[in-house]
């Protein structure tokens, strides 16, 4: 492992002032930043530990939800108003680890962890996110876990956050602050695609903190959940997974809010199955045209193609289940 300093943060300004060192990075839980470090991918010249900084959850009257950065997972999943009021979001994070993980994992290093794509972290591939121009040997190689939507010649891999999904579902807003101040993200804007720079992942800038992630009152996301698609029934990084939430009267669809996750580099709003949607009848068929709809543009490799299918079948029957008509 590189060598590195440590600094402990006492205050959002601290650890941005901290964070401004060349070649700094940000530790919470560290149950992803640690490992890459061990391997070599992350080579951090100092770490700023920010876990004593914005640990709380406040659910407001008006029915949102302030997410300190800080909170750990386990603290989100159970907290109460989550469960009553954004169950999709607790049903994410227990669906994403085993409880320990989720004991030390924080809130904003979830958001920031980086792909599982083997040839990531193996430093003798070719990988344009660890060293951009150097090429993707995903792409020919064994690419059974890797985007079908979104993708470039540069970069296929997906992002592994499974409370991603279910926060870009929810309408979440991303607080950051740095030395140019603060400013408010929204979610689906925080990841970038890979582009032609894959190894820019998100639209930090430099030193910026993330302090809080803000849930917008939803009361139709009560009757929401996730499902995600595994390798094992223990713990493992989605191929497929749906964040959804369905407002449905008189057997027709009023609001709608639609998440993947394990298809694209970033957690994948499905706005052309949304727009598909509302204001038709909740039936199964018209939950396989939204999902037709939103999967017409996938591009497919040939070791994941079955993803396509994967994924059209387990939007169809998610929003079956919670719409409570047959699939």
């Amino acid at each position: 492992m590189t060598p590195f300093t440590y600094a402990r943060a006492a205050t959002p300004a601290d650890a941005i002032r901290e964070g401004a060192v060349l070649g700094a990075k940000y530790l919470g839980g560290g149950t992803n930043l640690v490992d890459l470090m061990r391997e070599g991918v992350e080579t951090p010249a100092r770490l700023v530990d920010v876990t004593p900084l914005s640990r709380d959850i406040e659910a407001r009257g008006d029915g949102s939800l302030l997410i300190g950065a800080g909170a750990t997972n386990t603290a989100l999943a159970s907290h109460t108003a989550v469960r009553a009021h954004f169950p999709l979001l607790s049903e994410a994070i227990v669906a994403g680890a085993s409880g320990q993980i989720r004991n030390m994992a924080t809130v904003g290093g979830n958001l920031l962890q980086r792909t599982r794509c083997y040839y990531f972290y193996d430093d003798a591939a070719r990988c344009n996110k660890r060293v951009n121009g150097a090429g993707c040997d995903a792409i020919d190689g064994f690419n059974r876990i890797h985007a079908i939507l979104g993708a470039s010649p540069a970069c296929i891999a997906t992002h592994p956050s499974d409370m991603a999904v279910a926060l870009a579902a929810l309408d979440a807003v991303v607080h950051v602050e740095g030395v140019g101040g603060a400013r408010a993200i929204p979610l689906i804007d925080f990841h970038r695609l890979p582009g032609g720079t894959p190894n820019v992942e998100t639209e930090l800038a430099p030193g910026e903190l993330i302090t809080a992630v803000e849930l917008p009152a939803a009361p139709f996301a009560a009757r929401s959940t996730y499902r995600k698609v595994r390798d094992r029934a223990s713990y493992a990084f989605a191929l497929v997974s749906v964040a959804a939430a369905i407002e449905v009267e008189d057997g027709t669809v009023r609001d709608v809010r639609l998440a993947l996750g394990g298809v694209a580099h970033k957690p994948w709003r499905a706005r052309k199955a949304e727009a598909a949607l509302v204001g038709k009848p909740a039936t199964e068929t018209t939950f396989r045209a939204a999902a037709e709809a939103e999967l017409a543009d996938a591009a497919p490799l040939e070791g994941n193609a079955f993803k396509v299918e994967l994924a059209r079948r387990l939007i169809t029957a998610t929003l079956a289940e919670l719409a409570g008509v047959a699939a």
